[in-house]
């Protein structure tokens, strides 16, 4: 059974932006969402938990320089996207 993703309006602006930044990274954007929805625990997004001020939130990499933070319920199978940016943005 796949996950679902949920996003909110705020995310969505959020990306709206990242992308109109970054439109190199749209394709592997999608990629890692469509990854999410698979399996969020494939080595390839590096998922781990953040500690500290923002901790219960998850990372996954989209690549070496920019991350995904998310929300991951695992009993409901959903994934809820929270920021995009880089390290340092979403830290």
């Amino acid at each position: 059974m796949n996950y679902k993703l949920c996003f909110t309006k705020s995310y969505n602006r959020v990306a709206a932006r990242f992308l109109k930044l970054h439109p190199e990274l749209e394709e592997q954007y999608r990629k890692i969402l469509q990854l999410l929805e698979l399996n969020p625990f494939h080595n390839s997004l590096r998922l781990h938990a953040i500690k500290g001020k923002i901790e219960n939130l998850y990372s996954v990499s989209i690549n070496i320089r920019y991350r995904l933070l998310i929300i991951l319920i695992i009993r409901e199978k959903t994934i809820i996207p929270v920021n995009i940016g880089s390290h340092e943005q979403v830290y």
